[in-house]
């Protein structure tokens, strides 16, 4: 065993020992900001007994500092630039897919807004077209229903006009017709009295003779042919009657003139 009265060897080693942890401070700080690891450090040291002679301390000059390793930040600087950059068109890229979503969206609303509108002009247009026809429906109808009313009393007023000239025309052909009837009365009983006159009786005539005579005479009462119709008497109670006529031709004129007549029929029935 080394004798060490002066406790060299415990001393040095105490040296050492700082100065290797002085150095490995120095190490391990980062004034770069770099994410290397740190390196381990060697230890080295004599085991120092009791008896060591303690050694002067060895001043170890410090190391240099480590130059920072720019390539790794550059690439960190680059990939966070390319990160923002990335975030910034992505962020323009969401905007413009939402204007150009908003645009759509206007667009369309647009759209339907002319549609509707474009519908709802329509609707009015056809609507008022309905109306208008319905109006003029309405006044077509009117129309007809004045023009049947004034045809309907047209017509009244002409059936009244008519059935008036009628009742006037009535009236005044009963007048005439009384008249004629009391100068035809007149005229017949002339005629009859006239042939009365001329007539014979024969011997086969009886009681009751009642012929129908038929006369055809010219104005002014010549007699032109007779007949005898129903009659019951003989053969020679018609001759008698012909005769009877033929004898009293010219026949009696009527004292109106309207009531002559060509042909006449009368019943001879003399007196018994």
């Amino acid at each position: 065993m080394i004798d060490d009265k002066h406790n060299v060897v415990p001393v040095t080693l105490a040296v050492l020992l700082h100065a290797v942890l002085l150095v490995s401070m120095t190490t391990l700080i980062d004034f770069s900001g770099s994410s290397r690891p740190p390196m381990p450090l060697a230890i080295t040291g004599t085991l120092v007994t009791e008896n060591a002679v303690v050694a002067p301390p060895i001043i170890k000059e410090p190391e240099p500092e480590p130059v920072p390793d720019t390539s790794e930040q550059e690439r960190i600087a680059a990939e966070e630039q390319k990160r923002v950059e990335d975030a910034r068109i992505e962020r323009e890229r969401l905007q413009r897919l939402e204007q150009e979503a908003e645009q759509k969206r206007l667009a369309e609303e647009a759209e339907r807004n002319r549609v509707a509108a474009e519908t709802e002009k329509r609707r009015l247009a056809e609507e008022e077209a309905a109306t208008e026809r319905r109006r003029l429906e309405a006044e077509r109808q009117r129309q007809e229903a004045i023009e049947r009313q004034r045809a309907e009393n047209e017509r009244l007023r002409r059936e009244a006009e008519s059935a008036a000239r009628q009742e006037e025309l009535d009236a005044e052909a009963r007048r005439i017709a009384a008249r004629n009837a009391d100068a035809q009365a007149a005229y017949m009983f002339a005629i009859q009295q006239r042939i009365s006159s001329k007539w014979v009786r024969p011997p086969t005539a009886t009681a009751g003779i009642e012929c129908t005579v038929n006369i055809r005479q010219l104005p002014g009462g010549e007699v032109v042919s007779v007949s005898i119709g129903r009659c019951n008497g003989d053969a020679v109670v018609r001759r008698s009657i012909e005769n009877a006529v033929h004898n009293a031709s010219p026949l009696p004129s009527p004292r109106d003139p309207g009531v002559f007549d060509r042909n006449l029929t009368l019943i001879f029935k003399p007196a018994d």
